[in-house]
């Protein structure tokens, strides 16, 4: 009786750390702003100075000038071995005027993304490849056993 007790309790124990061990992982990643943060936040009244010591730095800017901010935050998970899902994605678009003025936030979230196909081309290079064998081979022939090496002195 006091065996199967210790086994029943061996095998509790097993599995429960094999459950445990095969549990989704949410991970949070990038700056998501509060919402004290952006209460803060002033249009028409703020500089992009006011805002970085408010939000922090941005994950990116706008690819074309220096007049959109983008604080982008995600979550996350992964179970066991399969490849990462977003469950939710949160990007504020903090927009600036010529003069560097706060001039709109905006929130976008997964709804506001677009599908991207990346394109899978690659560019012809010049030349041949070698097989293993050929680059553990090539430079048997290349050696001339008529020179010494020279070093320093």
């Amino acid at each position: 009786m006091m065996r199967s007790t210790k086994i029943t309790s061996a095998l509790a124990a097993i599995t429960a750390v094999i459950l445990a061990g095969c549990a989704k992982d949410i991970d949070a990643r990038g700056n998501q702003p509060t919402n004290l943060a952006l209460s803060r936040l002033a249009p028409g009244e703020q500089t992009r100075q006011d805002v970085r010591n408010i939000l922090g730095s941005p994950a990116t800017t706008s690819v074309f000038d220096n007049e959109t901010w983008y604080y982008i935050s995600s979550q996350t998970t992964q179970y066991a071995f399969y490849g990462v899902e977003e469950l939710d994605r949160t990007v504020y678009a903090v927009h600036f005027d010529q003069r560097g003025i706060l001039n709109e936030v905006a929130k976008l979230d997964q709804r506001d993304g677009r599908e991207i196909t990346i394109v899978s081309r690659e560019t012809a290079t010049k030349g041949r490849e070698f097989s293993l064998i050929e680059q553990l081979i090539g430079n048997l022939g290349r050696f001339s056993a008529g020179k010494e090496r020279q070093g320093p002195q």
